[in-house]
């Protein structure tokens, strides 16, 4: 058979191929009103697979006909929840709309944590608590603000090995988390590696002095970056 021939053959299978795929698989499209949707984070039954403004052309999100639960995370909102029913070939839409959730008041002293992750489109957890994505706290003027002490700090995304690490800042102090996610191969993670955490320490301000935030500090990302305690237990 000739080789132009050949490839013709091979290319006409492949497209048949994914084009039965495609009718046995139905398609989810998210769209949000606002910046706050388009930057959460979305779950499928319990699985990460993105933030919802990347699920589209080449990430959008196909899955098996059936009943699938699609969970929006936002810090600083409720849960996003909503029960789909998936039939073959049939695209639906998904309209998230998150609300503000209820918080306790933040700490008067707080440390900020400084992230340069690769790729920087990766959901970032607080001790098992969605927070944002790396892009949200990295670079010059920002941070996630936490209460000093002990904070377990993960990452992830879809493809790559998860990465986690555990941080104790002291008031005021700030701490790097430095990685490159691995890609997944198979291989299990192993806590705290790769990656370093650079921990620089805490600004003392003089006696009798009102502590000031440092200048490349004033442009922290608004409060709803920041992570109040949960409100306290009637």
């Amino acid at each position: 058979m000739p080789k132009s021939l050949s490839l013709a053959l091979a290319i006409l299978l492949l497209s048949s191929a994914l084009h039965a795929g495609n009718q046995v698989m139905g398609e989810i499209e998210f769209k949000g009103k606002t910046k706050v949707e388009r930057e959460s984070g979305v779950w499928v039954d319990g699985g990460y697979v993105g933030y919802l403004k990347e699920l589209k052309g080449s990430k959008r999100v196909l899955l098996l006909p059936g009943e699938h639960v699609i969970t929006v995370r936002q810090n600083g909102y409720q849960d996003f929840v909503q029960r789909i029913q998936v039939r073959p070939g049939e695209k639906q839409v998904v309209e998230v709309e998150m609300q503000k959730a209820p918080t306790g008041a933040f700490p008067a002293v707080a440390s900020t944590v400084k992230l340069a992750v690769n790729p920087n489109r990766a959901a970032v957890f607080l001790d098992g608590r969605f927070v944002g994505h790396v892009a949200e706290f990295e670079g010059l003027g920002r941070g996630l603000l936490v209460a000093p002490g002990a904070h377990k700090i993960e990452v992830s995304l879809p493809g790559y090995q998860a990465f986690e690490t555990q941080i104790n800042p002291l008031p005021n102090q700030k701490v790097e988390v430095k990685t490159d996610l691995l890609k997944d191969r198979g291989i299990q993670p192993v806590p705290g590696s790769p990656g370093q955490v650079d921990q620089q320490p805490p600004i003392t301000p003089p006696q009798g002095a009102t502590p000031r935030p440092q200048d490349s500090d004033r442009s922290v990302p608004a409060p709803d970056r920041a992570l109040p305690p949960p409100p306290a237990s009637r």
